[in-house]
């Protein structure tokens, strides 16, 4: 049995696959999905799994050198753009690097999904609740 925190084996071998500067999404409940882009389904029921406890997961797998989020995020829900900008901050000095954070119009975000190796869906009911992580190196 894997001894890490993600146990998902879809989410590990999307990460397993990533090379520099490829990227996944993680997304609420509601973010539409690309027909032909990898679809990993978490929702249970609303808020279960819920989108902070994902993303932590998957950052402790995942060496993320740039983060894009909807602009909009700031003013509908700053609670959650807070929550990660905070998470974002915590990571940086766990991996010992900057991470950049680009901030786009949800138009434009959902249009970037189609490019993402796959997209993590959430419980998450709470607008905005998106993310696209884009894979660093380690080295």
């Amino acid at each position: 049995m894997k001894k890490g925190m993600l146990l998902n084996a879809n989410i590990a071998a999307v990460i397993a696959k990533l090379g520099h500067t490829d990227h996944i999404t993680l997304g609420d409940a509601g973010l539409p999905i690309p027909t032909g882009t990898e679809r990993i389904d978490l929702a249970v029921t609303q808020g279960l799994p819920d989108f902070m406890s994902v993303l932590r997961v998957v950052t402790q797998e995942m060496q993320v050198e740039k983060a894009i989020l909807a602009q909009e995020i700031s003013k509908i829900n700053p609670q959650m753009e807070k929550a990660i900008l905070a998470h974002l901050h915590e990571l940086e000095a766990a991996q010992g690097n900057h991470i950049e954070v680009i901030y786009c119009s949800h138009e434009h975000f959902k249009q970037r999904t189609h490019d993402s190796k796959a997209v993590i869906r959430t419980g998450e009911c709470s607008p905005y609740a998106n993310i696209i992580l884009c894979s660093g190196v380690t080295f």
